[in-house]
């Protein structure tokens, strides 16, 4: 089997922070796929059209990404407002846990990249510390809000100079929360 080929990092965004520095792939499909070695009968490599054919799709697809952007953020929302009146409990956080990592997996490919940071610090913050009543609500809350804001700012892409600096600042303090709260450092999945 061929070596996969490595996503070229002249197309991601690099941002360091003091000792340490947060990298966010390009996502292109072209990146994702490989071919497998074997004959090329159709079956045993990738067809290059096909390819073109999925981005294609994806494309027309795009049209509806806002919409469901929308209603992802409705349900992250609806997560949110049941924990802050059940309190955060097992069940609560895994649904609100659940939301936001569904966000993290699909916004940057809404094309909203940095409401997916967003909720990746949330994840590691629900994920990384055990007891829920050690959870920082309020820094939880404003995870929340702040892809919110995102997404009825439409600030899509990673340049938006507000957002942007609000994501920094929200993963900052996250990762500074967890060194306090469980000694270590979020470990990325």
């Amino acid at each position: 089997m061929k070596k996969r080929p490595e996503a070229k990092l002249d197309e991601a965004s690099v941002k360091s922070f003091g000792d340490y520095e947060v990298i966010v792939p390009k996502h292109n499909l072209r990146t994702f796929v490989h071919k497998v070695d074997g004959p090329d009968d159709g079956f045993g490599g990738i067809d290059p059209e096909a390819i073109e054919r999925a981005e294609a799709a994806l494309a027309e697809l795009s049209v509806e990404f806002d919409g469901w952007m929308d209603k992802e953020v409705a349900r992250l929302t609806s997560a949110r407002d049941a924990a802050a009146a059940q309190g955060l409990d097992a069940a609560t956080r895994a649904d609100l846990f659940s939301a936001a990592h569904d966000i993290k997996g699909e916004a940057a490919t809404f094309g909203y990249p940095l409401a997916a940071r967003v909720a990746d610090s949330l994840s590691l913050l629900l994920q990384g510390i055990d007891d829920p009543a050690e959870v920082p609500w309020a820094l939880a809350n404003q995870h929340v809000d702040a892809i919110r804001a995102i997404v009825r700012e439409t600030a899509k892409g990673l340049d938006h100079p507000v957002a942007a600096e609000l994501v920094d600042q929200l993963v900052a303090v996250t990762t500074e929360k967890l060194i306090e709260i469980t000694g270590a450092p979020p470990l990325v999945p």
